[in-house]
């Protein structure tokens, strides 16, 4: 179901790159995707322990099964329904060492 699920995301940012149709996604404030989320990447919310920190990530994450263990979990938590940034139940310090694994 995981491997669906991000089958669809991939696709519909490829169709959006192809058009050139602005991604828009709804934030608690408004409905524009803010600057700092470039054409490419997606706005990720770690959140654990009354602990939050919201993380810019890059879609070649999709591919990476220490995320893709992130995004089940998240599944299993909030489900598939969320807007605007995607919330991961994890320490913040959890998903920085998954990122910064990536960057060696």
């Amino acid at each position: 179901m995981l491997r669906s699920f991000v089958a669809k995301i991939e696709k519909s940012v490829s169709v959006f790159a192809q058009r050139r149709i602005p991604l828009r996604y709804l934030d608690e404030a408004t409905s524009e995707v803010p600057d700092d989320v470039r054409e490419g990447y997606f706005a990720v919310l770690a959140t654990k322990g009354g602990e939050s920190k919201r993380f810019i990530v890059g879609l070649d994450y999709l591919n990476d099964p220490d995320f893709l263990g992130l995004l089940t979990q998240a599944q299993e938590e909030f489900g598939f329904r969320q807007k605007g940034a995607l919330a991961i139940p994890c320490q913040p310090q959890e998903l920085q060492k998954i990122l910064d694994g990536r960057r060696m």
